[in-house]
């Protein structure tokens, strides 16, 4: 594919969104990215999980509201997970990097197995399959997990409102979740690159930019323009 597929991960209060809509900025301001294969500006594409299509919003707004009266069960939560994915996938991701967009992404395949493998229990080899079939094979050029201590992530959320339903999950599934974060990138240092999420906004977006800088020059060039 032409394009490139970036994706922001992490547990709660780290800072992900933000930071992706920062990268998104600097990037829109390269002076050294190449136009596209029809010679037309790159895309950078912002998009998520859950909630990258029409259909995806839906989904998100499931997922995420606290129902007292019924409660989402496990297997009903996974599974909508991989329904919003098998659609953002065909819906959105492969068309825009068929068309050799640079596309953030707010979380993805690692996200699960973090979330519902180690967090709530479910077999990773399970996970894995599930994974495999909503995705059919994409994989990112390059995960940013945005690590932080669970307890100060929880305590900014506190301070930004109302949690949503994975918010309000127990200390003990947010600590399990991190643990899940940590292992991925052990196990697959190729492509996951930890960022130390704990300091200011503008000091996170400087450690990635400095990560993004030489593979924006292996995947375009090193005889564009200078990457700031």
């Amino acid at each position: 594919m032409a394009g490139h597929f970036i994706v922001f991960e992490g547990g709660e209060g780290c800072g992900k969104t933000t930071q992706l809509r920062q990268i998104q900025q600097w990037l829109q301001q390269h002076p050294g990215l190449p136009p596209s294969a029809d010679g037309g500006s790159r895309a950078i594409v912002a998009t998520r999980e859950p909630g990258g299509t029409h259909l995806g919003a839906g989904l998100r707004q499931l997922l995420l509201a606290a129902n007292s009266q019924e409660p989402m069960v496990d297997r009903a939560e996974l599974l909508l997970y991989m329904a919003d994915r098998a659609q953002h996938v065909e819906g959105c991701l492969q068309p825009w990097l068929a068309k050799g967009a640079i596309i953030l992404c707010d979380r993805y395949t690692d996200s699960t197995v973090a979330y519902q493998g180690y967090g709530r229990g479910f077999s990773l080899d399970l996970i894995q399959q599930l994974n495999q079939i909503a995705t059919a094979g994409l994989e990112s050029h390059l995960t940013l997990w945005l690590d932080v201590e669970v307890e100060v992530g929880l305590a900014r959320i506190q301070q930004r409102g109302a949690a949503d339903r994975m918010e309000q999950a127990t200390l003990n599934f947010h600590q399990r979740v991190r643990q899940g974060f940590q292992e991925l990138a052990a196990a697959h240092p190729q492509r996951i690159v930890r960022i130390d999420a704990s300091a200011s906004i503008t000091a996170v977006t400087q450690q990635i930019q400095g990560i993004l800088t030489p593979y924006l020059h292996q995947w375009y060039g090193t005889g564009s323009a200078s990457y700031p």
